[in-house]
């Protein structure tokens, strides 16, 4: 039943797309309140709490004004929002000069195999929301690759086109975040809400966000 009503609601967010692409407001409130909070969570692993808001909102300019370019479901839409997100937070880190926040170094992942019962356990702990405020203590290129397949929901292929990287090294670096994480969790980390650190805020029309 949870796989259907996994495809249930795709199909209803794949339909909302195409019904935002065609003007309709409501739809895009839809649209917006389905994927804002998973796009700011993957904003604040690359810029931080400050400016996450601010970034993301300079996303959603963008995801807006080419929303009649978009062609796909909604897991290409998460994927295509993601990239944008991405560009966006690295264009911000370059205007108020810091360097972007990327591993120096992930040739040390291709040799690492990956362990798919390990992610499944720690996804399930991520569901609840508690793990977000942990993904800070994470590397960079561990901490994107568990929140666009944990969080965002993309798969390694669709994340590893949202970094430019292999899909094995994406795969990889999520295992060991997750891993991490879970040892965290494990430690009893305190000072956790059950929010997690992730914004819902008031979904925006078009209009707002042009």
């Amino acid at each position: 039943m949870v796989g259907a009503d996994q495809d249930t609601d795709e199909a209803r967010v794949t339909a909302a797309i195409a019904a935002a692409q065609r003007g309709d407001e409501a739809a895009f409130r839809t649209v917006y309140r389905t994927v804002h909070p998973r796009l700011l969570a993957y904003v604040r692993t690359l810029v931080g709490d400050v400016d996450a808001e601010d970034v993301a909102s300079e996303a959603w300019l963008q995801i807006t004004r080419d929303l009649g370019r978009f062609a796909g479901d909604a897991d290409r839409f998460r994927g295509w929002t993601a990239t944008i997100a991405r560009n966006r937070a690295l264009d911000h880190l370059r205007r108020v000069g810091r360097r972007p926040a990327v591993s120096a170094d992930e040739s040390v992942l291709y040799g690492i195999a990956d362990r798919a019962d390990t992610a499944g356990e720690a996804l399930e702990s991520l569901a609840t929301g508690r793990a977000m405020a942990l993904i800070a203590r994470l590397p960079v290129d561990q901490a994107e690759a568990v929140v666009l397949r944990a969080v965002v929901g993309l798969d390694a292929k669709g994340a590893a086109e949202v970094l430019g990287k292999r899909p094995g090294a994406v795969r990889t670096a999520a295992h060991r975040g997750l891993r991490r994480l879970a040892e965290l969790m494990e430690d009893g980390a305190g000072g956790i809400g059950t929010d997690g650190g992730v914004t819902f805020a008031a979904a925006p029309t078009q209009k707002d966000v042009r």
